[in-house]
């Protein structure tokens, strides 16, 4: 276990290059971060030496980018810091320069994204240099593009989600200038950059506390059109009972034109804002999704809006958007079991006991309790339904009743000398459903059941035994 902490780790670094002849700083997050009183994340360097100099100081080292002048410093476990050779990029293909060149720190800092992020700082001497005029924006809250912003973006289009992910996470307000250039380039996002760089940013966006003012920015900075167009019909759309003044359906696929609490983009916001301030990636992106079916699937009578199956086109949505940002398999499958899930417990009380059951088990059952919980508390209903699924939950743990062994499995209906087939699925998914119920209690009573029901004839089978209890 390392004895020393990263920040003590990353003087080291610069004192051993300083030591060397070499002129060495902190550079970008860590910069802002220790400025802003924040604990860094990591600490990356920067330094007039060469890659290949850095290698011969440092013997355990990664040349993880050495062509581009990085290398990685393995410290104590778990410590590494990733040093650069001051650099300027050029002739960039969209994410990477195709070409750098060594250079100055000033250079340097003039390459780098945003003016708080192109600082650099001495830890020996504790002295900041600021070529770029980070420290002014710092202190007014302000997040502007080093240079001309459109050609910050050309170097990485990445840069324009980082842009709403970092004014949101520290509450800044994006430069006018630069706000223009991302709604002007929005559109080019896509094509350079990879899938799953921006659903890295999404999972830093909508995991911090502030995922609800990320969610407005991406939106009000057409990122949303570009990125997750699905999202896009929400905007504006009638949301909560028809008013006869109120705002008319738009044209499918288009946003309306509702505002506050009838907006359904709204209610999305709001159900992120009450998840509060830790959320899983799955929870979060479930509960941006939730709704994104409704516009699809709207009806209206004279007293209100249908939306019918919504949540099942919600899931498809979602199912569509998981594949095209190669989410992995296991955040997919819950972002899609949340959304189409979103509202069942609303009907806790009258579910079957086996159906009931058979939620509360799910591993995501906590996230969906959350998500039920923001989506009742953004329409200003109640949350009396999640409160009793999450008390009958506990209560059925306790008495052990929850999740109890199957009483039968295949081998006993072999026993039974039962032909093999899609029957074996059907009789033991009806016997466990009765023993959830508490109907049946042991195994001679399940094998009694099965017996029954083949008497009973084919058609029995596939029929609901019974409802059960609360």
């Amino acid at each position: 276990m390392s004895r020393i902490t990263a920040r003590e780790f990353a003087i080291q670094v610069v004192r051993t290059l300083r030591d060397a002849g070499h002129q060495a700083l902190w550079a970008g997050g860590c910069v802002r971060d220790e400025l802003l009183g924040l604990v860094p994340k990591d600490f990356d360097v920067a330094t007039s030496a060469r890659p290949e100099q850095v290698q011969a100081l440092f013997r355990r080292n990664v040349a993880v980018g050495a062509s581009f002048g990085v290398i990685e410093v393995l410290g104590p476990r778990p410590h590494s810091i990733e040093v650069a050779t001051f650099r300027s990029d050029v002739d960039y293909d969209g994410r990477r320069p195709r070409e750098v060149v060594f250079c100055s720190s000033e250079e340097d800092a003039r390459r780098r994204d945003f003016t708080i992020n192109g600082m650099f700082f001495d830890p020996i001497e504790e002295q900041v240099f600021d070529y770029v005029g980070g420290r002014t924006d710092l202190r007014a809250g302000i997040l502007r593009a080093i240079g001309d912003p459109c050609e910050r973006f050309t170097e990485d289009r990445l840069r324009m989600i980082r842009a709403v992910r970092m004014a949101a996470r520290f509450n800044f307000t994006i430069d006018a200038a630069t706000a223009d250039a991302v709604r002007q380039m929005a559109p080019q996002i896509p094509e350079p950059v990879s899938p799953e760089r921006i659903a890295e940013e999404l999972r830093k966006m909508l995991t911090d506390r502030n995922r609800a003012h990320a969610m407005r920015l991406f939106m009000d900075l057409d990122l949303a059109a570009a990125v997750l167009p699905e999202l896009v019909p929400m905007h504006g759309f009638p949301h909560g009972p028809p008013r006869p003044d109120g705002p008319t359906l738009p044209p499918p696929g288009e946003p309306g034109q509702a505002g506050g609490e009838n907006d359904l983009w709204e209610h999305v916001l709001r159900v992120l804002e009450l998840l509060g301030e830790k959320a899983s990636f799955p929870l979060a992106m479930a509960a941006l999704l939730h709704d994104v079916g409704k516009p699809r699937t709207v009806g209206r009578t004279p007293d209100r809006y249908t939306f019918h199956a919504h949540e099942h086109v919600g899931r498809r949505l979602a199912e569509e958007i998981a594949l095209r940002l190669k989410l992995s398999n296991e955040e997919r499958f819950s972002i899609e079991w949340l959304v189409e899930k979103h509202q069942v417990l609303a009907d806790s009380r009258r579910l079957r006991v086996a159906k009931l059951k058979r939620l509360l088990v799910h591993k995501d059952i906590e996230d969906l309790f959350a998500l039920h919980r923001a989506d009742a508390l953004a329409s200003s209903r109640d949350t009396d339904h999640v409160d009793y699924a999450e008390r009958m939950r506990r209560d059925w743990a306790e008495r052990g009743v929850l999740a109890p062994a199957p009483l039968i499995t295949g081998n006993d209906l072999i026993e039974m000398k039962i032909d093999q087939g899609p029957i074996y699925k059907t009789l033991l998914e009806q016997v466990r459903n009765a023993q959830l119920d508490g109907t049946i209690t042991t195994k001679e009573e399940a094998l009694t059941m099965v017996r029954r029901l083949l008497a009973a004839g084919p058609n029995s089978i596939g029929e609901e035994e019974c409802s059960g209890t609360h």
